[in-house]
């Protein structure tokens, strides 16, 4: 699974939450993922991943239901962004925009959501877009049964100061 190596950080990244940080923020003021039986199980300057177990996401035919699915990958790019921001000087706001889910094979077993930071430049972007006011972020998530990529999430997130 992708996430899994070592790759070049990017340069001048802000500061993160690790990923207990994130797992306990997601459980405390998005119930609905500590419910799926998610878990962050990284969280970085590479990016973030999160574990969901197929018994709380099941569907009427013994393989994780869409809607689990796409709300994992939501989270996952979320996380992401809110990792990133979240102990700014300044108080923000994240909310989704727009997302899309492509589906490519059932997810018959525990998955994980993956979310790769994006690049420098698009991250020193977001970042002085931010600190002008609002910013956006377009993110790509994979889903993972075991190393069979099973679908993929696009979302732009957005981040304003309050």
């Amino acid at each position: 699974m992708p996430g899994s190596a070592a790759t070049s950080p990017a340069a001048g990244a802000t500061d993160m939450l690790d990923a207990a940080a994130v797992e306990a923020y997601l459980h405390d003021r998005i119930p609905l993922s500590r419910l799926m039986g998610v878990r962050v199980s990284a969280c970085d300057e590479l990016g973030v991943r999160l574990y969901a177990p197929l018994a709380p996401n099941i569907n009427h035919r013994g393989t994780v239901f869409g809607g689990s699915a796409s709300a994992v990958a939501m989270l996952c790019g979320w996380a992401l962004v809110h990792a990133r921001i979240a102990d700014l000087p300044f108080k923000t706001g994240l909310v989704i925009r727009r997302n899309q889910m492509q589906f490519d094979h059932p997810i018959d077993d525990d998955f994980e959501a993956w979310c790769q930071s994006p690049d420098e430049d698009s991250l020193a972007e977001f970042d002085a877009a931010l600190a002008a006011g609002k910013a956006r972020l377009e993110l790509a998530v994979e889903l993972y049964d075991g190393d069979r990529r099973c679908a993929t999430f696009r979302g732009v997130y957005v981040a304003m100061r309050n």
